[in-house]
């Protein structure tokens, strides 16, 4: 018998819903990418914490770890300590090198595993920044500290550089100080503001064509201190552009939640192998992490139309997920970790899980059935009858 349940619509009334019954596709073991992919993996939080969840972080390391060792084995690398993990949303500096360290430690005995760290200026507080130099030091410290732990930096987008620099130069003298002392490459990372708001006009333009290019410029400087650069504009034709620009050797890191099946496959231009495809680090591949799997192994194989084909029907549930307010998008990654039974609740760092209302999350749900991503139909069923039951709606 079919499963079904009641959920609402946009509209605000209730309609049946029976799942598709189509089952999760399922990774070949063993096989080798050909592109490099980070998922950006989120907290879980500790539902038994006594404190004021709005004030303080308090994180349930063994569920957490779990679920790193789970990407991993799914041949996907984990960008630790993101704007996914709530990083300077909920999750402090000192909880978030404690993620570090503890993502470091599980990788060890997973052969292949990567972990690259992100690395900011989170911990300043923002008010007391009046200089590029404040900004500087406050890189410097983060540096330090995962360096110290054997960790490659993602060297993030910063709210308090955005806040005190003047003009590109003061960008590109930052990230001269950081990359001329990265003791291996890092990945840079780009977040548009539809992402933070706080990160506006980053790259000292609110133009992202003179914005892309002093970003350049700081790459072109540097090019054996950057493995590669992460962008996440939800603009496929700027990412595109910006990859056919870098210099040889420099990746492509699609961050765009949109489009990332198009960019990921690539388009084959030009003579240098980096400039005609893009690998990724995606906050999308934690909800999705067995197909992402399954396609790049397709994609690894040359079954092209097979990695579309696992993909594509995910991306609609992407789009739906990082919708508008986008910087919300955390709650649908961890709700869907909820629905495929990878925690035992859904209470997410600083309460995020009330940024989103329930007619969103029956999409969501909808979606994800849509495109066969529920790993355990009952358990889902279940779970979202408890979150309707939660709102009023029964049956």
């Amino acid at each position: 018998m079919a499963l079904s349940l009641t959920l609402p619509t946009a509209s605000g009334s209730l309609a049946p819903y029976a799942l598709r019954g189509t089952a999760p596709v399922k990774p070949d073991a063993g096989v080798r990418f050909n592109r490099i992919a980070y998922s950006a993996a989120h907290v879980v939080a500790d539902p038994l914490a006594a404190i004021d969840p709005w004030l303080q972080s308090a994180v349930d390391w063994d569920t957490t770890i779990a679920y790193r060792r789970h990407l991993f084995s799914l041949g996907l690398g984990v960008a630790e300590a993101m704007d996914t993990a709530q990083r300077g949303m909920g999750l402090d500096w000192p909880t978030s090198l404690e993620l570090i360290r503890r993502s470091l430690d599980a990788a060890k005995d997973m052969p292949g595993a990567l972990v690259a760290s992100g690395c900011g200026t989170d911990h300043l507080n923002i008010d007391d920044v009046k200089s590029v130099d404040d900004v500087i030091r406050g890189y410097e410290e983060q540096m330090e500290a995962i360096e110290k732990l054997g960790g490659k930096l993602i060297v993030m987008a910063s709210r308090a550089l955005a806040r005190v620099a003047r003009s590109p130069a003061d960008y590109e003298r930052v990230y001269d100080r950081i990359l001329r002392q990265a003791k291996q490459p890092v990945v840079l990372h780009w977040l548009g503001d539809m992402f933070d708001p706080a990160l506006a006009g980053y790259w000292g333009s609110k133009d992202a064509d003179a914005a892309m290019d002093t970003a350049l410029a700081v790459i072109a400087a540097h090019p054996h201190k950057v493995d590669g650069i992460k962008i996440s504009l939800l603009d496929k034709d700027k990412e595109i552009a910006m990859r056919r620009r870098l210099p040889p050797g420099v990746r492509m890191y699609t961050g765009d939640d949109f489009n990332y099946a198009e960019l990921i496959a690539g388009d084959g231009y030009g003579s240098e192998p980096t400039h005609g495809k893009s690998d990724a680090l995606l906050g999308i591949f934690d909800a999705i992490a067995p197909a992402a799997s399954a396609a790049l192994g397709a994609l690894a194989q040359g079954h092209t139309e097979k990695f579309h084909a696992i993909l594509g029907p995910t991306v609609p549930l992407s789009r739906h997920i990082f919708a508008a307010p986008t910087r919300f998008y955390k709650t649908g990654v961890v709700f869907m970790a909820w629905l495929n039974g990878h925690q035992t609740h859904f209470t997410m760092v600083g309460g995020q899980q009330s940024t989103r209302s329930l007619p969103h999350f029956a999409e969501l749900f909808r979606l994800a059935d849509a495109a066969n991503l529920l790993e355990q139909p009952e358990l889902a069923v279940r779970r979202m009858k408890t979150l309707l039951a939660l709102h009023g709606v029964e049956g």
